[in-house]
């Protein structure tokens, strides 16, 4: 097994940081501070990605994305993922690749708009009564005269407010099976704009500063059997297909943060100095330092053989879990602890480290909780012994 990342990745890995590093770090105070991320600034900085041949680069070449095997999109995923939130994801936007899974009058629509950053997308599961349990949606479509009439809430809705369509799924039936009666589901795609539809202001969130969440609301929303992504009632044979790699992703950058913010911790330890000698000389803050590395380094690797696993085609459930679950917690504890090096100085914005560590709560929530991760993983053990 190759642990060394090769030329092509290392060149990939710095490139990405250094566009961060000039790019984006300069306008994390602005974004913080106002919880905004203006559309001129966006619109600055998009150009710039696209011309590093950053923007969308999770996308295969054939479509104009870069083509990254998935081990090197997650080693770029974990680079962006060190800057505020908001301002990687939106100004180096990497659309859905569930927009793959169109015809190709539709990747006409959505999918070559948002590869040339003309448009972007969001992705509308969760309802505020459905969560992670995603067949107990109650937004629906029925079929008449040939259309599809939606009607229902979502909510949480990352980035609705700059989409320019999002991605729903909506429940258009149901189903039997040994356990009783589930839904089925489709996905569709559903232009701003549409009569029927409206994007509501969300929550403010203590995560993630910049980066909205919306409500989507559906009235009688009419869209033709063309805005169906896939097929009637397989939508979740679609989201399975093309949103695998999401856990990934937020290991990738997640742990990105943590390392930002071990290397704050770090480099302070080395540089404070308390009863005349640098607070690293105490075993309180050096074991801190080493159960730190330590941790990154598991994650890293448990986030590494998932990602080539993903690749190979022998990547499982458990694989992808452990890597979301370990790399989330760490975060936390890296964040926690780096604060706790630094003192009160740590919790002041004239440095990162408080943003990471608001940052990091939602990481064990989002794309799955470390509950259904922890669910998913003992699953995969218990399942070859009948249980």
């Amino acid at each position: 097994m190759q642990f060394a990342m090769t030329e092509e990745q290392q060149m990939i890995v710095d490139t990405t940081r250094a566009f961060v590093e000039k790019e984006l770090y300069p306008h994390e105070a602005l974004v913080e501070r106002t919880g905004h991320l203006p559309m001129e600034l966006i619109r600055e900085i998009q150009p710039k990605a696209i011309e590093a041949g950053l923007y969308a680069a999770n996308m295969p070449e054939d479509v104009g994305g870069a083509g990254l095997d998935t081990l090197s999109w997650l080693l770029y995923e974990k680079e962006l993922g060190r800057a505020n939130y908001a301002l990687h994801w939106t100004c180096v936007a990497r659309p859905s690749n569930i927009l793959l899974a169109g015809t190709e009058e539709q990747r006409e629509q959505y999918l070559y708009p948002c590869i040339r950053g003309e448009k972007w997308d969001c992705l509308a599961m969760t309802e505020p009564g459905a969560g992670s349990d995603l067949r107990g949606m109650t937004a629906s479509a029925k079929e008449d005269g040939g259309d599809f009439v939606l009607n229902g809430t979502k909510h949480f809705i990352s980035h609705a407010d700059i989409a320019d369509f999002s991605i729903v799924f909506m429940a258009t039936g149901e189903e039997e099976t040994p356990r009783g009666k589930k839904k089925l589901i489709t996905a569709f795609f559903v232009d701003k704009g549409t009569p029927g539809f409206s994007v509501r202001d969300g929550y403010r969130n203590v995560s993630h500063r910049g980066y909205t969440n919306a409500v989507l609301e559906f009235d009688n929303c009419r869209l033709p059997k063309s805005a169906v992504l896939g097929e009637v009632h397989k939508g979740f044979n679609v989201a399975n297909d093309w949103l695998g790699a999401t856990r990934l992703q937020v290991a990738a950058t997640s742990l990105g943060r943590a390392e930002r913010a071990f290397e704050h911790a770090l480099a302070y330890s080395a540089e404070r100095k308390q009863f005349g000698q640098q607070i690293s000389k105490f075993q309180g803050v050096s074991f801190k330092l080493a159960d730190m590395a330590l941790e990154i380094k598991a994650a890293n690797l448990l986030m590494q053989e998932a990602g080539w696993k993903f690749d190979q085609g022998t990547v499982t459930e458990a694989d992808m879990s452990m890597a979301k679950l370990k790399a989330t917690e760490v975060l936390a504890m890296v964040a926690d602890e780096a604060i706790q090096i630094h003192g009160g100085m740590g919790l002041m914005d004239e440095l990162p480290l408080e943003r990471i560590w608001r940052d990091a709560r939602v990481e064990r929530i989002w794309e799955g909780t470390s509950e259904i991760q922890r669910h998913i993983i003992s699953r995969d053990l218990l399942r070859p012994l009948g249980g």
